[in-house]
């Protein structure tokens, strides 16, 4: 039998059990038109490096819909295929101990069904303590040798991903900084989750540059009817704070960025490339740039999107392995 808990009843019930670690935050993304979700877990306590490093192993291993997963430390991304029903996972101690069974998008809530064996179980349970999920459905009590399999619910949401450029001049500003402050302002806003940030190095020999040559991205959770506000406001607070005169602004809604996208940027790491460039580049993969002070910034703001997901590889110089 199915029982319901909110988020405030599970915490209560399962305070009595000092082993149960909470996770600090889940958060979901979805893109209907794609058919796919974007799952986002800050593990127990938001510390749990060894729970994280687990979790995205055997997930990404044994769940049939997912089909790209990444790693920041604690915190772990999922994509995965939007389903339209649950279906029990078949489990092995070890080799196959858990599994996310299922997304369901159903209106404004989506539901998230995962099933694990011993203390994959528990985390299942674990879940429903986090900040964002808005209740919990016990389908099965794991624990020691049981089976737990549980589905949280959870607010939904979409993502947007936005690349600036070209925020500084010779004797003030960083745009990395700057960026992330906007950023971390916005996330104040309820229901909004600033989810990733990189520094994409770009060609190096670029007369135009200021010094280090980098260009920046964030991309962020937020519900369906924020989404222009927020684009907006991120705007307006780069035409405030800018020091440049060729600032330039890009904007991607989705879960899914395009090969295209990406063989642009990787140009604009190694050489030269237009504005025109990179204007094509935004028409051909569903971009939209913004001119905030001027035209130039629009080539990393452009290139910087696609390495969101990828911070690591993003700083690096081209060629260099």
């Amino acid at each position: 039998m199915t029982e319901f808990y909110d988020r405030d009843a599970i915490r209560q019930l399962l305070s009595s059990k000092k082993w149960i670690s909470p996770h600090k935050r889940v958060v979901v993304a979805v893109d209907e038109k794609a058919g796919v979700a974007e799952l986002i877990e800050d593990h127990a306590r938001g510390m749990c490096l060894g729970g994280s490093a687990w979790s995205l192993y055997h997930y990404t291993k044994n769940s049939r819909s997912v089909f790209w997963s990444k790693r920041e430390g604690s915190r772990l991304f999922y994509k995965l295929r939007l389903s339209k029903e649950s279906t029990a996972s078949r489990l092995e101690p070890s080799y196959k101990p858990a599994s996310i069974e299922s997304v369901i998008s159903d209106g404004e809530k989506v539901r998230v069904t995962y099933s694990g064996l011993a203390g994959a179980g528990v985390a299942a349970l674990s879940r429903g303590m986090a900040e964002g999920v808005e209740g919990v459905e016990i389908l099965e009590w794991g624990g020691g040798k049981k089976l737990g399999r549980a589905t949280i619910i959870l607010p939904r949401k979409e993502k947007i991903i936005i690349g600036v450029d070209d925020t500084d001049k010779a004797d003030e500003g960083a745009t990395w900084s700057l960026v992330n402050e906007i950023a971390f302002e916005i996330s104040r806003h309820k229901g909004v989750d600033y989810l990733e940030h990189a520094i994409v190095q770009l060609y190096p020999q670029n007369p135009f540059k200021t010094q280090n040559c980098v260009s920046i991205s964030v991309s962020f959770a937020v519900p369906p009817e924020l989404k222009d506000p927020i684009v907006k406001e991120f705007k307006e607070a780069m035409t405030d704070r800018t020091f440049s005169k060729e600032t330039g602004m890009a904007y991607l809604p989705g879960i899914m960025i395009q090969d295209g996208l990406m063989s642009f940027a990787r140009r604009a790491k190694s050489g030269m490339v237009t504005v025109e460039d990179a204007e094509k580049a935004a028409t051909e993969n569903n971009v939209k740039v913004y001119r905030i002070t001027g035209s130039r910034g629009v080539i990393g703001a452009v290139a910087a999107i696609p390495y969101v997901e990828y911070p690591d590889e993003a700083v690096r110089i081209a060629g260099d392995d």
